[in-house]
């Protein structure tokens, strides 16, 4: 068992820099994985070198080039799209497995979207049913995980999480937990945690300033980025316990909104996970 971390790329955006250096960013900091964001088609400011987000269009083999220079890996893919909107969802998922299948990345993030309003509390899940049922038929071929992560109206509670995870019988459908969106929701994160750990698949490290989370909590459903790890209300000597006992192996990726958050985000995560590692080899 082994717990790793990486950093998603948003921590670059506020430099209005390109994925290349933002990936060299992440590796000058020591981090040894990243979480790349995936669109489609074209779009003005990756084009024109001032986001970090990678169009599906480019070769993916030079996008794994480009971490393979730095000497990091994709710990997953950031494609989120809305699961009810199955026109737009079902091809983009099964184009960002592919994707993750030629740069190396094991998992495909996503969550349930917007809900549009013309949908009945009836109409949603079969919808959904759907959208993941076809994504998934691709995602077992290529060996790719897909990982659903609360943020929204459902998947906001651990209930719903779960609910949307149930929709499709499959090995490669798992969770992305992302600690600072449950916690914003009105949810216990740890409780969410437990009660998903036999579905985890990749976690977003996302932590929420004292500031946010008195100005927002269970007033909306997930956030961007969070602040650094350690600065903020997640507990994550007690995060990294649960993991460990729920024999996780896979990424911590650092959900923050700027350089020197992922840096002092990775100074306080490294050593809890080394010190509860080295505790449980012992």
């Amino acid at each position: 068992m082994s717990i790793e971390i990486g950093v998603n790329m948003e921590f670059i955006r506020c430099e209005d820099k390109p994925f290349a250096a933002g990936v060299e960013r992440a590796a000058a900091l020591g981090y040894r994985f990243v979480e790349p964001m995936v669109h489609n088609g074209r779009e003005l400011l990756s084009e024109a070198g001032y986001f970090h987000s990678v169009s599906m269009d480019e070769e993916p083999l030079e996008i794994r080039d480009i971490m393979d220079r730095c000497g990091v890996k994709p710990s997953g893919l950031s494609a989120h799209c809305p699961l009810m909107r199955p026109e737009i969802s079902v091809p983009f998922l099964q184009k960002a497995i592919r994707f993750a299948a030629a740069v190396g990345a094991p998992v495909v993030n996503t969550d349930e979207g917007i809900r549009p309003s013309w949908l009945s509390d009836d109409d949603i899940w079969p919808v959904m049913r759907y959208t993941l049922t076809q994504a998934m038929r691709v995602a077992e071929r290529y060996g790719v995980y897909v990982g659903i992560e609360p943020h929204q109206s459902i998947s906001k509670t651990t209930a719903g999480l779960l609910r949307i995870h149930s929709l499709v019988k499959s090995p490669f459908l798992k969770i992305n937990y992302d600690t600072g969106n449950a916690y914003l929701g009105g949810e216990d994160p740890y409780e969410g945690l437990r009660a998903a750990q036999s579905h985890l698949i990749h976690i977003h490290a996302k932590d929420i300033s004292i500031q946010q989370s008195q100005d927002e909590r269970g007033k909306v459903t997930g956030t961007a980025v969070g602040c650094a790890c350690g600065d903020g209300v997640v507990d994550w000597s007690k995060v990294v316990g649960i993991l460990q006992d729920a024999g996780f192996s896979g990424v911590l990726s650092v959900e923050c909104g700027t350089p020197a958050q992922a840096a002092r985000s990775l100074e306080h995560l490294a050593p809890l996970v080394a010190r509860k590692e080295g505790a449980g080899s012992a």
